[in-house]
């Protein structure tokens, strides 16, 4: 699709303004994160929005409230495409219409029931043009990959030597990996919405489960840090939070869900607005999230170390015979100072075949 060239317009520095304003929108949240510029022929800007969260205003609809009148014969850019469906708001397409808007320059398009809103565009007489932002997508990247897969998005976690040992014989585990490791390990966690143990890890370990830099000061960006289990923890746990519920720390939030049902994980994470998550608990949370085929990537930080003896990396699976074996696909391997990270993909059966 395409529309009338635009003078002396920078899109990119326009996308870049609106993921500017969409940062401004709740990191967790049902609904993506969209920011929204209208430009007057001349390239300045005429109006900005963006999108608040859920039951509030859309990107297009804020900023078209902000230009009034102003808004006619304006290029709207937005780093998603604008929705054409009845929700708990009216579709943006027709608002674009309706304002007068004269063309449309969205840089991602909507893969959900919402989409579509660029052929309404159209066959409204709208100018529309796609132009391709890596920021936008970085943006939606895990909004869209929740809403293809129907849940959030996750991502096993596993740390170990080069035989598959999580600790020693005598439970020591610190350290497994190098510093550059754990460095990267926090900075993971501040690419995901949540990170998730079980009640068995937070009893043993009492871990954080926060971001942090080289010298131990919290990251700007903390993950939704998730126990689940029946289990109470003592009130004096890092992680202990009241039942079913939040509890808010200087080091972000936590939530006790009190299920052993990683489909109901799932679903109470994304009520809340969880789009990718990280499991960093120990086997008896990994292998129940494996064998309901909800692990979607797995993250090996490998130790070149060896034990002999200890807890295993891999719980068991369930899997009696070689020809049963999870075969995985290796989609990266980066160097960790003396580490590997291995990122994998779970390889479906019918794709083996």
């Amino acid at each position: 699709m395409t529309g009338p060239p635009l003078v002396g317009v920078d899109l990119d520095a326009a996308l870049d303004r609106a993921v500017a304003l969409a940062g401004r929108g709740p990191a967790r949240d049902r609904n993506p994160r969209v920011g929204c510029l209208l430009l007057a022929p001349d390239g300045s800007i005429v109006a900005e929005g963006h999108h608040g969260g859920v039951g509030t205003p859309h990107a297009e609809a804020t900023a078209l409230a902000a230009a009034g009148p102003s808004a006619r014969g304006t290029t709207a850019v937005v780093t998603l495409e604008p929705c054409s469906h009845h929700g708990r708001t009216p579709p943006c397409a027709e608002a674009l219409v309706a304002a007068g808007v004269a063309q449309v320059v969205y840089a991602v398009a909507d893969p959900t029931h919402a989409g579509g809103g660029a052929a309404l565009l159209e066959a409204a007489g709208v100018g529309v043009r796609e132009h391709r932002h890596t920021a936008s997508e970085r943006l939606v990247a895990d909004w869209a990959r929740a809403a293809a897969l129907g849940r959030p998005h996750v991502t096993w976690k596993v740390a170990s030597t080069l035989d598959g040992r999580v600790a020693a014989a005598d439970g020591t585990s610190r350290w497994i990996t190098s510093p550059q490791a754990r460095a990267e390990a926090h900075r993971v966690r501040t690419q995901v919405a949540a990170v998730v143990v079980g009640t068995g890890t937070a009893l043993a370990d009492d871990p954080s489960l926060t971001a942090r830099d080289h010298r131990d000061r919290l990251l700007p960006d903390q993950p939704l840090r998730v126990v689940v289990g029946h289990r109470d923890l003592p009130a004096s746990s890092r992680l202990a939070g009241p039942d079913a519920g939040d509890a808010t720390t200087t080091e972000g939030e936590v939530l006790h869900l009190r299920t052993h049902d990683p489909v109901q994980v799932l679903a109470a994470l994304r009520e809340r607005g969880v789009h990718s998550v990280l499991l960093e608990g120990g086997p008896t949370l990994a292998a129940a999230f494996w064998r309901a085929g909800l692990v979607d990537e797995l993250l090996v930080h490998l130790a070149p170390a060896l034990l002999g003896a200890g807890p295993g990396a891999v719980p068991d699976l369930g899997i009696g015979t070689i020809a049963d074996a999870a075969r995985l696909e290796l989609v990266e391997v980066d160097r960790l100072g003396p580490d590997l990270q291995l990122r994998l993909r779970p390889i479906p059966p019918e794709e083996l075949h």
